[in-house]
């Protein structure tokens, strides 16, 4: 599986809102852009998936920011991934089980590709923000 940077940010951005957010009703961007060194150019592009996408809400005005539309219990790791716009797949197969692929009736290495995909995508569904959060009060 390979994350783009922008995946990888919405993961990372996702986890300082949630760890920000503690106590408060939203978050900046430019909190957050400093907290992660990401810039807030690219955080308002994320954060506008992710609210179409239904993770995070916003609030306009002095005191304003993002917060979440829902308990961090809810919301998955792939979910996160997937509305910023980035796909979960291995890879395009080298050797079939694509769309039109001659081998794909008999290639066993296809098989291997979606299977380690499905193992990807129970990983993370399997794991939401807050037991992230949880998991690094621990270390």
């Amino acid at each position: 599986m390979r994350v783009t940077t922008k995946g990888r940010y919405a993961l990372r951005a996702s986890l300082a809102l949630a760890k920000l957010a503690e106590g408060q009703k939203a978050v900046s961007i430019k909190t957050i852009s400093e907290a992660e060194g990401i810039s807030s150019e690219f955080l308002e592009q994320i954060f506008f998936k992710l609210r179409k996408g239904g993770i995070i809400s916003s609030v306009r005005g002095p005191g304003g920011g993002f917060y979440f539309s829902r308990p961090l219990e809810s919301i998955s790791l792939k979910e996160i991934i997937e509305a910023s716009g980035e796909g979960l797949g291995i890879a395009p197969c080298v050797c079939g089980k694509g769309e039109g692929c001659d081998r794909e009736a008999d290639c066993l290495a296809g098989e291997i590709w979606h299977d380690l995909g499905r193992h990807m995508d129970a990983f993370l569904e399997g794991r939401t923000l807050a037991s992230i959060l949880a998991e690094g009060k621990k270390r």
